[in-house]
């Protein structure tokens, strides 16, 4: 028995360990072992975890989730454990994507797009496009190890985010699960797309009709007075749901949308955007968008 962070009453570890057992496909792993395992990442800070689920499936994942709603567990996403804050450490049950729900699920040449699970490495994923001529632009130091959820997790972008943009300039659309269970995709949102999400009610209406009103309560602030950023944490929320605020890339300028921050649920399946690799190493040569030069260089 332990007491969850922010909870007022004990966890009962061995019977939430027992219950993911029964209903989730995927390999549980409450040992001492397993679990000092999991504690650290790329960082120096070290939590160790309730416990720890390596899913088969995306729906695994999914089942994993609600068996720890129900006994008020908390719940961390991991995916290469390259995170140098800690973003991979904590008291709650990490669920591991990188064992199984690594699938390139489709890709789309003519629209520069694919589908992904979270758990597929940076890349590996660039050595499937790498055929048609085409990358995932951002790269940190971590591309052998990092994985693609892991990257929007964290708004991930490396040496060639000055041609490329962030990671987060670079997904289209997100399927995300909230901890209530509820499961949708999510991206940029026309006036008329909101306007149906908010007619067809439900928890997702609640969901969009929440950020919205957090958008038009704290716009004008945020215009005033968020700092222009190219790093990738810091802008993660604002650089695509407040237009004006912290360029992604030299010479963009960020749309208004619905946002779709990978901070605020879990991401099972990602549908990003690819660029067209350049011919040589160079990021800022040949791509899809036109070369740009960095302020400061």
């Amino acid at each position: 028995m332990i007491e969850a962070r922010g909870s007022e009453r004990a966890l009962d570890t061995r019977a939430l360990e027992a219950a993911l057992r029964e209903r989730v496909d995927g390999e549980v792993r409450f040992d001492a072992g397993s679990r000092g395992a999991y504690a650290t990442d790329g960082s120096n800070y070290r939590q160790v975890p309730i416990g720890v689920v390596v899913p088969r499936t995306v729906d695994a994942g999914a089942d994993a989730v609600a068996v720890c709603a129900e006994f008020g567990a908390p719940v961390l996403s991991r995916g290469g454990g390259t995170s140098l804050g800690g973003q991979c450490t904590n008291t709650a049950v990490v669920v591991d994507w990188t064992k199984y729900c690594h699938q390139v699920l489709s890709i789309d040449v003519d629209g520069r797009t694919c589908v992904v699970e979270p758990g597929v490495v940076l890349d590996e994923l660039n050595r499937r496009l790498s055929d048609h001529r085409l990358q995932f632009g951002p790269k940190p130091s971590t591309h052998s190890h990092c994985s693609l959820g892991g990257m929007i997790g964290n708004n991930s972008c490396g040496g060639s985010a000055q041609a490329y943009g962030k990671t987060v300039d670079n997904v289209r659309r997100l399927e995300i699960l909230t901890y209530d269970g509820t499961r949708c995709w999510v991206g940029p949102t026309s006036d008329a797309e909101y306007d149906a999400i908010i007619a067809a009610g439900g928890r997702v209406a609640e969901i969009h009709q929440g950020l919205r009103r957090i958008i038009d309560r704290t716009m004008a602030d945020v215009r005033r007075g968020f700092p222009v950023s190219r790093a990738g944490s810091p802008g993660t929320t604002w650089t695509r749901c407040c237009p004006r605020t912290a360029s992604t890339w030299p010479g963009h300028s960020s749309a208004a949308r619905a946002p779709s921050s990978p901070s605020c649920a879990p991401n099972w399946t990602s549908y990003p955007s690819r660029r067209a690799k350049p011919s040589s190493s160079s990021a800022t040569t040949t791509s899809a968008r036109p070369p740009t030069t960095c302020p400061g260089c």
